[in-house]
């Protein structure tokens, strides 16, 4: 009985409720996996390592001098979310995403909310990702993040929290999608057994939400995945989404402005482009516009844009909602534009540019969680309580540098789920990840990348600190396991 020593222990575990009892939800596959030899799972995590190494489900490490490209460590005890859980968490999901969408459409043009005094004006113009260019932008059908990936976690009672957003060009859908297809054949009785949402119609969803904001009145518009190419850490996923909807990859190179049109360069001649999917940052879609040394854009593409030729996703901009400064406002954003209370909480979030939450930080650095405003994957942060005296040094120094780029949180006790590490299960810390698509409704995937911290006792999940994935399955509703 391959769970009978794993022990959930004084944490939240996402498959047991206590020793060998495991959640209603997880019973079937709990029962399944102890019917398995250790040896028998073990071959079956290799199989399905194998098979993701054959479809090429693979990231970059610019860091690693070993060779740039790597296989994501995929654990295969999957994370379960019950019916009740996910009805709640897509309601929240949707709720955030229209109040954050209602945000970057104000700040970028009337900025009502800042002249109503609830979010400060400097937050705004000292974001590195407010974007002055983009000021007076009306993208189409008043759309500004078209796919999101929100970052969730869970508390050791239980509670959900959103730890991040990321409006600019969230990745690892494509890890779901592999993940889920390598799982079917992990535990296909399993799979026909127990009623779990399927996940595999995104890159139809997605064609949809991008044919949505095309330009009107074109029979047959034309969309293209802009990659920055084959040496960005997420260029799998680029080339992996436009072979799933049957649409172009391009990079920068391939791009012309001509005509007063955003256009590729085929075999035929040029070709024009209606729908563009950029996975490159905002500073380098276009050298006239943002960043003049950008290698990887198109001059003139803003100005196409502006004309309402092209359409892009996500809109140029939208990063300033990425800052972990202006996260710690989405509560009041929620409250302002819709007149509701936010469902899914924020984590408590100092903001070390206030000199009363500033004296709190630089007191309790051994407790909090730093993070840089605008880094992400990991970087620019401090886990207080694993840092070293002479870390949090560094630390206390920064903030009192350059307050405005840093937040601090309670350090959280992040949900476990069984992992296979060594020929044993270990409980493993996870986040969530879901995709959000905006298009002529909110649409939340079901699930999402549960990304898993694999080096024992460690909270970072991200894959270039050491993380790995896990499938997440959500039952449907009304299901009986």
């Amino acid at each position: 009985m391959n769970f009978d020593n794993y022990d959930p222990g004084d944490f939240y575990d996402e498959l047991f409720l206590a020793k060998s009892q495991p959640r209603p939800d997880a019973v079937l596959l709990v029962e399944r996996i102890n019917s398995l030899t250790m040896e028998e799972l073990m071959q079956r995590q290799k199989a399905a390592q194998q098979a993701l190494f054959k479809l090429g489900a693979t990231f970059n490490v610019y860091s690693d001098n070993q060779g740039t490209e790597r296989i994501l460590p995929f654990d295969i005890i999957p994370r379960i979310v019950s019916a009740a859980d996910w009805r709640w968490l897509e309601q929240g999901l949707k709720q955030r995403i229209h109040a954050l969408n209602l945000f970057l459409t104000d700040i970028y043009n009337e900025q009502k909310i800042l002249k109503d005094g609830v979010i400060p004006e400097n937050v705004i113009s000292s974001s590195k990702g407010f974007l002055h260019p983009c000021l007076g932008l009306q993208p189409p059908k008043g759309i500004w993040c078209h796919i999101s990936g929100i970052d969730l976690v869970r508390d050791r009672d239980g509670q959900w929290y959103v730890l991040e957003d990321n409006m600019r060009c969230p990745s690892g859908i494509s890890y779901v999608l592999e993940n889920r297809r390598v799982m079917k054949s992990t535990f296909p009785m399993v799979f026909n057994q127990m009623s779990i949402l399927p996940v595999d119609d995104y890159p139809g969803q997605l064609l949809e939400t991008l044919l949505n904001v095309a330009p009107s009145g074109l029979p047959d518009p034309t969309v293209a995945v802009l990659t920055p190419g084959m040496y960005n850490s997420a260029y799998f996923e680029h080339s992996f989404l436009a072979q799933q909807m049957g649409v172009e990859l391009v990079e920068g190179r391939d791009l012309v402005v001509a005509d007063g049109y955003l256009q590729m360069r085929t075999t035929k001649g040029l070709k024009r482009v209606d729908v563009l999917y950029r996975r490159i940052d905002d500073d380098f879609l276009d050298p006239l516009a943002f960043r003049p040394d950008s290698m990887l854009g198109i001059p003139g593409l803003m100005e196409v844009y502006k004309n309402g030729r092209l359409a892009l996703a996500n809109a140029p901009g939208t990063g300033v909602a990425d800052d972990k400064v202006i996260y710690a406002y989405v509560p009041k954003m929620v409250k302002y534009y819709l007149g509701e209370d936010q469902i899914i909480p924020n984590v408590p979030t100092y903001l070390c540019w206030e000199e009363h939450d500033q004296k709190y930080v630089l007191e309790n650095l051994d407790k909090l969680v730093v993070k840089a405003a605008n880094e992400s994957g990991g970087y620019g942060m401090l886990v207080g309580p694993h840092a070293t005296p002479e870390q949090r040094e560094d630390f206390a120094h920064r903030i009192t540098a350059n307050p405005r780029n840093y937040i601090a949180q309670p350090t959280l006790c992040l949900s476990r789920v069984p992992t296979l590490i060594d020929g044993a299960f270990e409980g493993c810390h996870v986040d969530l990840r879901p995709y959000i698509l905006y298009g002529k409704d909110i649409y939340v995937s079901p699930g999402g990348f549960t990304r898993v911290a694999l080096r024992r006792g460690s909270l970072v999940v991200n894959s270039s600190q050491g993380g790995g994935g896990k499938d997440t399955w959500v039952i449907a509703e009304g299901a009986q396991q």
